[in-house]
């Protein structure tokens, strides 16, 4: 365990399995502990050709886990970061939405390293742009709130009548009610 730098035994456990259901190796495990578990090596020759696997229909050794190469496949079609401003300004335009707010998302996520939160890397920035756009929709929507309650400060009757009254400003009134 200390050569190949396996620290549990569970891990050492679960190596093993996977060696011998991949055929390199037969492993008897006792379930004894004053036992030891049996391992056969198996003799590999340094033929030019490749040991086959009999159990295997095609009569070809499989080498490596079959879910590897449809992981790769399957992260393939993702963007992780746009090629140039251009194409962000495209994509912008292709959604109807003003080359500025393009300008700022492209701007933002270059200075922090296409990382969402500064932390995970960007997987999609396709879906990261349109989270852009509806987060800036929000946000419209709640400064024009803001503004409203701005305009109704004057009269105390409409203040209580707004439904977001916990929403603060920073300018004020503590001679308001709440």
């Amino acid at each position: 365990m200390k050569l190949s730098k396996i620290g549990s035994k569970s891990t050492y456990h679960r190596c093993t399995k996977e060696l011998h259901h991949y055929k390199y190796l037969v492993y008897e495990p006792s379930h004894n502990p004053f036992k030891g578990s049996i391992i056969k090596m198996l003799k590999f020759e340094t033929t030019s050709g490749q040991a086959l696997d009999l159990g295997v229909p095609n009569q070809g050794q499989a080498l490596v886990p079959s879910n590897k190469h449809i992981q790769t496949i399957e992260n393939s079609y993702k963007l992780p970061q746009p090629k140039n401003e251009n194409e962000v300004l495209e994509f912008f335009k292709k959604e109807k939405w003003p080359e500025i707010e393009a300008q700022k998302f492209y701007n933002h996520y270059c200075a922090i390293g296409w990382k969402i939160g500064g932390k995970i890397k960007m997987e999609d920035w396709h879906a990261s742009a349109k989270n852009w756009m509806l987060k800036a929709e929000e946000l419209s929507v709640r400064a024009g709130h803001i503004e409203r309650s701005r305009d109704t400060r004057t009269n105390d009757k409409r203040q209580s009548q707004i439904k977001d009254n916990l929403h603060t400003i920073r300018n004020k009134n503590y001679n308001q009610p709440l």
